[in-house]
């Protein structure tokens, strides 16, 4: 009950300071406001940009390797003269895959001829994607549809013309009628939609399949040259999920040097891209992000713990007279200590509150003017309460301690 009390008197002592001297107390709350604000500003974006960018790298699969020409990288001094002779990957290599592999659920032929026009009647819809995929897409891609049915296996191993759009594409062709059976123009051909993909959304690395069409591979062949490099041929392999990415790929690393009889010792003529080549750069550009958020806000909280401690050397001089009557009356040294330093800790729990607001308020302003929202989670108000603790503890532990070891008489007399 006694640390009760004393937490209560400290919380007033401070509030007592602030409404005395608010100004000098707000300016030197305001290096510990500006600390706060800066840090969780950035580490909410950081988490709020790394859990929208996840979410679209988890959307390409967490079990996927993706087989193509260039290997995925995000550093500098690309080494493309290495990679500009290899061959695309083709449907032989696809076709002898799928009868070998054995730790895969899906194995998919994947080809995308982007800014393609798309027409019904009088109405078109331009700039959309066409996909053609092999009949394992479904296994390797992870969508729902709102509307209709995916191909079956003979639509896709005959190259029937039917097709699946996505919603953005049925919505301006159809103009909300039901889009299944209706027949479409797109490629110089007609052909039947079967299914609506439901809408998904612009993710992050823009994955979305609202403006795309997918017909099958078979049905592509007789349009378009699906080996051109300009179309992206890939395979797309998703492993089952009791086996290990890394078995995977070990896996399919074996079976495509054997498929393209590459001679032990002899360098690869293939990649193999998986979502966590993203995830991994991801993690080290937020790193970089996080460092420069503690950095900046750091040299704020720095200074805002020095002006913290001026006002409890302050306090504590002002209130010296009474600092001596508590002890002549009983009051033991810890008791003092403890009362500053719970003071100093709650003038620092203001600033603390104060940034965390302004964090909130900047998010909604952000929400409000644009489709981004920034999420204050739950980690980063505890990260900076705790913070704050952390600085009113240091900043008031030495005129706590100067207090605690004052002369009850001396300090009377002053």
């Amino acid at each position: 009950m006694i640390i009760f009390r004393l937490i209560g008197e400290s919380f007033r002592f401070a509030f007592d300071a602030l409404r005395q001297n608010k100004l000098r107390t707000m300016l030197s709350l305001l290096a510990i406001t500006i600390g706060i604000f800066t840090i969780i500003a950035v580490f909410s974006a950081v988490d709020t940009f790394r859990g929208k960018l996840q979410a679209s790298v988890d959307k390409l699969g967490s079990n996927t390797i993706y087989i193509q020409k260039w290997p995925w990288s995000f550093g500098d001094n690309y080494p493309w003269w290495k990679y500009m002779n290899r061959p695309q990957p083709s449907l032989r290599d696809f076709e002898a895959l799928r009868e070998r592999i054995e730790n895969a659920q899906g194995v998919t032929f994947e080809i995308s001829a982007s800014d393609r026009v798309i027409k019904y009647r009088s109405n078109s819809v331009e700039g959309i994607s066409v996909w053609a995929a092999s009949h394992d897409f479904n296994k390797t891609w992870n969508f729902e549809l709102q509307d209709g049915r995916y191909f079956t296996e003979n639509e896709s191993r005959n190259g029937s013309p039917v097709c699946i759009l996505g919603s953005d594409i049925a919505d301006g062709l159809f103009n909300g009628d039901a889009a299944v059976g209706k027949q479409v123009q797109i490629l110089g051909r007609r052909l039947k939609v079967i299914g609506v993909f439901k809408k998904e959304g612009e993710d992050m690395l823009g994955t979305s399949l609202d403006k795309n069409v997918n017909i099958p591979i078979t049905f592509a062949k007789g349009v378009l040259d699906i080996q051109n490099e300009r179309y992206g041929p890939q395979i797309t392999v998703r492993g089952n999920d009791n086996v290990s990415l890394e078995e995977v790929e070990s896996e399919l690393r074996g079976l495509m040097r054997s498929i393209h009889r590459i001679k032990p010792g002899k360098e690869e003529d293939f990649a193999l891209n998986k979502t966590t080549i993203i995830s991994n750069q991801l993690d080290s550009m937020f790193k970089m992000v996080n460092i420069a958020g503690w950095v900046i806000g750091g040299f704020s909280i720095l200074v805002g713990g020095f002006s913290i401690a001026n006002i409890m050397f302050v306090s504590v001089k002002e209130r010296t007279n009474i600092i001596g009557i508590q002890k002549s009356l009983g009051a033991k040294n810890y008791f003092i200590l403890l009362q500053f330093i719970f003071e100093s800790i709650s003038l620092c729990i203001l600033g603390g509150l104060l940034g965390l607001l302004l964090v909130f308020l900047l998010a909604l302003v952000i929400g409000a003017a644009t489709d981004f929202h920034i999420i204050l989670g739950l980690n980063n108000i505890a990260l900076g309460i705790g913070i704050s603790i952390i600085i009113g503890t240091i900043s008031g532990f030495w005129p706590a301690y100067s207090a605690s070891r004052l002369d009850p008489v001396e300090a009377i007399r002053s």
